[in-house]
């Protein structure tokens, strides 16, 4: 998914002759620590945060006389989502603004609309099983995986790979579209398979679906 399909029209951007203090409101209603600046021509300016607001003298003096404290990523139109999360990881920013190949801002989207966007290409609220594998960086093959998962009459549903720093091993953790799992284990155990985890009881499902939809009616209030 490319980052203009991620956009948020939730967020409005600010103008740089606005206050201090309407970006605090906004920021509040929002729910978000950051919000997007435009100048006057509708030129991207940066990102105001909280912290920006509270510094000011008077927050009832305009954007532009803090400006030059904006912080100001933001990400192209056609740049891949994940480049957004990478983003938000690494600076701590709540709001990513999106630009075009012209420069000109195009609108921005926020760390819980990607979360919703996150959950449904993880599979979240689908039926399954989780189970997690753990092996040398050499060994790792995921269409090696996939094709064990398969010979059970089951699918991957999702993936994902964790490694602590400097270590030459890897959990795999893998979504599978089965609830009763045992014949899939008992494959990985026969390709000599470490398996670190596995969960696969109905009443586990249900207890992430229960959450995931209290997340949702959050996200929503």
């Amino acid at each position: 998914m490319n980052a203009v399909e991620t956009i948020s029209f939730e967020i409005p951007p600010l103008r740089d002759s606005e206050t201090g203090e309407k970006a605090l409101k906004w920021m509040d209603e929002f729910r978000v620590s950051h919000l997007p600046v435009l100048d006057r021509k509708n030129h991207y300016v940066g990102l105001v945060s909280e912290e920006n607001i509270l510094d000011m003298e008077d927050n009832k003096m305009p954007l532009s006389t803090i400006s030059r404290n904006f912080v100001t990523p933001f990400i192209y139109e056609d740049a891949h989502m994940f480049e957004m999360m990478r983003l938000v990881g690494e600076l701590k920013i709540t709001v990513v603004p999106v630009l075009s190949k012209e420069n000109e801002y195009l609108g921005a989207t926020h760390i819980l609309h990607l979360m919703k966007i996150i959950s449904k290409m993880s599979s979240v609220v689908e039926n399954g099983s989780i189970i997690v594998l753990e092996m040398s960086r050499h060994d790792y093959s995921l269409a090696e995986i996939a094709q064990l998962v398969e010979s059970n009459d089951a699918k991957i549903l999702s993936s994902y790979i964790t490694s602590e720093p400097d270590s030459t091993l890897l959990n795999v953790t893998i979504k599978v579209n089965k609830l009763n799992v045992d014949a899939i284990l008992q494959t990985f155990v026969r390709y000599s398979y470490n398996i670190v985890a596995s969960y696969h009881q109905s009443r586990m499902q249900d207890d992430l679906k229960r959450r995931f939809e209290e997340l949702m009616k959050y996200i929503k209030m």
